[in-house]
């Protein structure tokens, strides 16, 4: 039960003024001479109020996300956030609405970018800024504004389960463009085909969408997605930044297009005008999306869709509030996704014409320990030039035949296809095998055991420059560049990152010789307790 009990607390110095709280409240004495005099508040916080206690939450964690938090369990008149305590209050309009939120968390966790916050009533029973405190921010202003937008439309079709679309902030007139209305969304890790129709169901839980254009730009799926004003717009921006369309893949990257409004010509599986249904459907090919190369058929082909729906189906099969789902996913085998493909998929890859003389188990399983946490590996012995791999997820495995199918492995081109077979088989005792066959599934080195795992983030495709970590303070330049020399790799350009010299960036000549530089100096010892890590950067020097 992660809903924890303890004391608000307030810097007495914030312009907070809250009103009529359910007791007197006592100051702390071991604080009153601090520049940042504290008002500690009584123990008992368990009894209902409108007001909600955040706590632990990351620095820069914005209203937006407060309110997020609370907007699937009902209308929210307040926020405040203290950046410096790492607390947020959050003001609902009814108290059975906070009752619902306080409830809902003490069953999972909630969390803000990736931290577990924790979730309980404060003892006021009314929250109030004044003009010097984070409410009279514009960010905050908005957030509110968003708020009472979404409340507004949503409202009791939220709580009874209907999917009814928002509307606009401007009283049902719809805007035909402006400034910051049309959003520029890009997908990244596209290991599903992501149709129009996915598009606006997810984004029309944010207001209104007037417009949507589809195109593959620079080999990036990529769409431009036109609200009827900037409130929905920048909702949209802050809540879908980041998050994934499908559980450890297909990642929305957003930000504000210079366009201002969409001209959209046909109606089409490429482009839509929600404004105008008479339009043409012109020449665009419906199936273009579904057989465009490296994509897997879309998850929900012949399934009704839940992401149109105000409570998502996430990961497991557990019901989420619509807001909520999108960051409050019970602890998950991977990223927080805004659904999960419902249908089983291959956890084994099949990898062959690999040079033999060199590749061993230890270097497959480091090589695709990039993309996924590599469960086992089997070299075949009677084709050594071909080998297993088994994945511990299934989106793990669709990473790694993305990025890796014909990549050039110690002089070969690579190639790489789901197998048919479920998992790798160990050995039967007595069997030959020669060392060909490795269980990896109890590694320390696993790059994605931990639920929600950041390193998801950090996926890219390989290049020629590598990302280290780890490395001590004691590690100077030259001993990076000096370990890398006497394994016979020559280093073009090396750089520590400015703010933070337990990372770097080390240039090679050629991918080829990343990829096996990789495969040899990731996890190789830099002192008696730092082991180096390597991954792919999308960064060069």
């Amino acid at each position: 039960m992660l809903v924890e009990r303890g004391s608000d607390e307030l810097l007495s110095q914030s312009g907070v003024t809250v009103m009529a709280p359910a007791a007197p409240h006592h100051v702390d004495n071991n604080n009153q001479d601090s520049a940042a005099k504290k008002v500690k508040l009584e123990q008992n916080v368990g009894k209902p109020s409108r007001v909600i206690h955040i706590r632990n939450i990351p620095n820069e964690t914005t209203e937006a996300e407060i309110i997020q938090l609370g907007l699937p369990f009902g209308r929210v008149t307040n926020v405040l956030v203290l950046k410096g305590k790492n607390q947020a209050f959050l003001e609902m309009a009814e108290e059975i609405s906070a009752v619902a939120m306080v409830a809902y968390f003490g069953g999972c966790v909630a969390q803000l970018r990736g931290r577990a916050v924790y979730v309980q009533f404060s003892n006021h029973k009314e929250l109030k800024t004044d003009q010097t405190h984070s409410n009279a921010s514009a960010s905050a202003q908005a957030a509110l504004q968003a708020a009472q937008v979404i409340s507004n439309s949503a409202g009791a079709a939220l709580v009874a389960g209907a999917g009814a679309a928002l509307q606009p902030a401007n009283g049902g007139t719809e805007i035909q463009g402006g400034p910051n209305t049309v959003l520029r969304v890009i997908i990244e890790h596209m290991l599903y085909p992501i149709v129009l129709d996915v598009l606006y169901s997810i984004f029309q839980r944010y207001g209104k969408v007037l417009k949507i254009v589809t195109f593959t730009k620079n080999n990036s799926f990529q769409a431009l997605i036109q609200y009827p004003d900037t409130v929905s717009a920048q909702t949209a921006k802050t809540a879908l930044d980041g998050q994934n369309i499908y559980n450890g893949c297909c990642t929305l990257r957003i930000d504000y297009s210079k366009m201002t409004c969409l001209n959209v010509k046909y109606n089409n599986d490429k482009s839509r005008d929600y404004t105008n249904p008479t339009l043409p459907s012109g020449d665009g090919d419906a199936h273009q999306l579904l057989t465009s190369g490296g994509v897997l058929a879309p998850p929900f082909l012949g399934l009704g869709s839940g992401l149109a729906s105000p409570y998502g189906v996430g990961v497991g099969g557990v019901g989420l509030p619509a807001f909520g789902a999108l960051t409050l996913t019970p602890a998950s085998p991977a990223l927080r996704a805004l659904a999960a493909p419902p249908l089983p998929l291959a956890t084994v890859l099949l990898v062959s014409n690999l040079n033999e003389e060199m590749v061993t188990p230890d270097a497959l399983f480091t090589l695709f320990g990039v993309y996924g946490d590599v469960q086992r590996v089997k070299i075949l012995y009677n084709k050594k030039d071909s080998a297993l791999i088994q994945m511990a997820e299934p989106h793990q495995a669709h990473l790694a035949l993305t990025h890796m199918d014909k990549l050039r492995v110690f002089g070969k081109a690579m190639r790489v296809m789901l197998s048919k077979h479920q998992t790798v088989q160990l050995p039967k005792e007595g069997q030959p095998d020669a060392g060909l066959t490795r269980d990896y599934s109890q590694s320390p080195l696993h790059r994605f055991k931990k639920p929600g795992s950041k390193n998801y983030q950090n996926i890219y495709p390989p290049s020629a420059t590598l990302h280290l970590s780890n490395i001590p303070a004691t590690v100077s330049e030259e001993d990076i560049k000096e370990a890398f020399t006497k394994r016979g790799f020559t280093i073009k350009a090396f750089k520590f990152f400015p703010k933070d010299r337990k990372m770097a960036l080390v240039q090679l000549p050629s991918i080829d010789d990343a990829v096996a530089a990789l495969i040899k100096m990731h996890n190789y010892q830099l002192s008696e307790s730092n082991h180096l890590r390597v991954s792919f950067s999308k960064s060069s020097i």
